[in-house]
């Protein structure tokens, strides 16, 4: 039987998903896809990966051939740190000017395009670029970031005199709901056909982020020594972030996604 074909995001959003895979050599039993959010979305959506993280949006626009494994997702219950507005003027000079979008972000994006217009009343033009803060805004006033790039803007930009918005916190403050970014999902004619080995894969998720989070500065301290942040930054991040998929998180998706005029009814997986 061929190993499951399974994608993992290379921010540091997604590591306390995969810490424990490697710790426990589960990475072994999968074929694992590493990219960008967008493309592993494609990659998703086109059959080319069995099982992965997809953004809530494209989950949402291609619910009909997916199903989500319950119980882990990427989020927040307020403050999200890694995914931000950054600008150089007040929101409310934003209408007309260009705000740049980030290309590897889809939900983010469309949270930044909503909360712009129905909360702060103004119509930006928008266009994507590469995710590069100081690109982005010598063409634009202000850029929408995620990821890593995000985390850094989150400490880095306030230095420069810009201001920095944290969409996790906005969207907790709009909807008083957490904020659900990215679910881990399988194609519904893959989970049919083996409903076995999704089993074993979302066991395996599970067990993963349940082990980093009761070491999370073990997890941070093995992250520092590649990444830009100091172990206690990374700790403080990795405890921020919302991993779960439970019922208020499950309304918070409803909620987005009613607001987006994308009302779903998930399908979670037989695990």
């Amino acid at each position: 039987m061929e190993r499951p074909r399974v994608g993992h995001i290379q921010f540091l959003n997604c590591l306390p998903i995969y810490w424990g895979l490697v710790r426990a050599g589960t990475l072994l039993d999968v074929e694992l896809t590493k990219d960008t959010p967008d493309r592993l979305n494609d990659l998703l959506v086109t059959g080319e990966l069995d099982i992965g993280p997809i953004s809530l949006v494209e989950y949402l626009r291609n619910a009909d051939d997916l199903v989500l494994l319950p119980g882990i997702a990427i989020g927040s219950d307020g403050a999200v740190l890694s995914v931000n507005l950054v600008s150089q003027v007040p929101l409310s000079s934003l209408d007309g000017s260009r705000v740049a979008l980030g290309s590897t972000s889809r939900t983010s994006v469309l949270l930044a395009r909503m909360w712009l217009s129905q909360v702060h009343g103004v119509e930006p033009t928008y266009f994507s670029c590469p995710p590069d803060l100081t690109t982005m805004l010598l063409e634009a006033d202000a850029a929408v970031l995620i990821g890593d790039a995000a985390l850094r803007a989150t400490y880095d930009a306030p230095r420069r005199g810009l201001q920095v918005h944290d969409l996790g916190s906005a969207w907790r403050e709009w909807s008083g709901l957490p904020m659900v970014f990215a679910v881990w999902a399988a194609r519904r004619e893959y989970a049919e056909a083996n409903p076995g080995l999704v089993k074993d894969v979302h066991t395996a998720f599970v067990r993963s982020r349940d082990d980093a989070l009761a070491h999370v500065d073990e997890v941070a301290a093995a992250a520092a020594r590649w990444e830009v942040f100091d172990p206690a930054t990374l700790a403080s991040y990795f405890r921020t972030l919302d991993f779960s998929l439970g019922p208020r998180q499950v309304e918070g998706l409803r909620e987005f996604a009613r607001r987006a005029g994308m009302p779903v009814d998930p399908v979670f997986a037989e695990v």
